[in-house]
């Protein structure tokens, strides 16, 4: 299985995430160059929540992805692993139900939710296999999963271009924005090791999904996979 091997333990993963925190959603619109918002929007769209429905937004951070599906009338329920996080976005969105929750190790039960979706988590699980497979537990038969993660552009140049960003620019321009800068060497270092788009789905396909399919965003810098339980 394809991950990051970047010496980090899950707890020094989950201290990184809680130091940046404060500034997280700043510094995403930041680097993305606001192309975090079309992103989520694309997420929304796909994950097509119904009034009713059970939504797990799994590493939902300080819970800007949770807020459109809890306005589209579905109970969401944002979880992620940093304390910090959710501490943040309590106090953003005092409505909704933060839930602290290991990836690999979900506190719901069989069958809970009519759809679980993680948008650039899933390379901080400490195992992304286990992980997608925790979420098929959880996801009631016929339920549905979208991962929107970081993948690679299909054109060759752009992809140089775009990894001479990752490792350069973006650790710069995160100094400049970010609560804890040094954070963002982890995050571009876990990227540029990340699988491609058939990579992730052989992996969401392995996790016992079915159907996987992806779409490209933003030319292949973000792709948003898509399965069925």
């Amino acid at each position: 299985m394809a991950r990051a091997d970047l010496d980090k333990q899950p707890a020094d993963v989950r201290r990184m995430f809680d130091a940046v925190a404060r500034r997280y959603d700043l510094t995403n619109d930041v680097l993305s160059m606001g192309q975090d918002r079309r992103w989520r929007r694309e997420v929304v769209a796909s994950v097509d929540a119904k009034p009713g429905e059970m939504v797990l937004d799994l590493a939902a951070g300080t819970g800007t992805s949770s807020q459109p599906f809890s306005d589209a009338g579905a109970v969401v329920v944002p979880t992620d692993f940093s304390v910090g996080m959710l501490k943040v976005g309590k106090k953003a969105r005092p409505a909704l139900p933060f839930t602290a929750g290991d990836g690999t190790r979900l506190p719901y039960r069989d069958a809970t939710f009519d759809a679980v979706t993680i948008s650039f988590g899933l390379r901080n699980i400490v195992d992304p296999e286990a992980g997608l497979a925790e979420l098929r537990r959880v996801t009631k038969p016929g339920g549905r999963l979208v991962v929107c993660e970081f993948s690679h552009p299909t054109n060759t140049l752009f992809r140089t271009v775009y990894m001479e960003y990752l490792m350069k620019a973006l650790p710069a321009v995160s100094r400049a924005v970010s609560s804890s800068p040094d954070a963002y060497v982890y995050l571009a270092e876990s990227i540029r090791a990340w699988p491609d788009q058939e990579g992730l789905a052989r992996l969401i396909r392995s996790a016992g999904w079915a159907r996987p399919q992806w779409k490209n965003l933003s030319g292949g810098i973000v792709a948003l996979h898509r399965a069925s339980a």
